[in-house]
């Protein structure tokens, strides 16, 4: 297949994703278990237990298809620098995203070698911010909703 059947733009992959996409659709509704979409959709209580939770914890991949990796450090514990690869978005403008580093309080490694080496049952929020340019992200996970606050 090259290009598909409808080729717009100049992003052969995005076209060929559509079309497969969009054929698919035509067989019926498909409904993931766990996506970004359903993971907001949770944080207005869409289902029963959903109403307490606060937080969409992200994991982010830079356009290298490396997961992102945040560091930061708390107030007055500038020596215990930390790493997380889950966030809570806490704003965004064309420009700039802001970021709060999510841990497991368990988690004992201050600096996890990959996403699935740091611990996710409790996340919680850190106080620990950093800003990022939201356009070096080329992907984007979202894990189910939580309350981290």
């Amino acid at each position: 297949m090259a290009c598909g059947t409808s080729f717009e733009g100049d992003h052969c992959v995005t076209n060929v994703l559509r079309e497969i996409a969009e054929a698919q659709n035509k067989l019926g509704p498909c409904h993931c278990d766990s996506s970004c979409e359903q993971s907001i959709s949770d944080l207005f209580g869409s289902h029963q237990e959903g109403c307490h939770y606060d937080t969409v914890p992200v994991l982010l991949y830079c356009r290298n298809c490396q997961p992102f990796k945040g560091y930061g450090a708390k107030p007055k514990k500038i020596e215990h620098v930390f790493s997380s690869y889950y966030f809570r978005v806490k704003s965004v403008d064309r420009h700039c995203c802001i970021l709060e580093l999510l841990r497991d309080q368990c988690q004992e490694a201050l600096d996890p070698v990959s996403p699935v080496e740091q611990k996710t049952e409790k996340l919680r929020g850190t106080g620990v911010c950093i800003t990022v340019d939201p356009e070096c992200f080329c992907h984007i996970t979202c894990l189910p909703a939580i309350r981290a606050l």
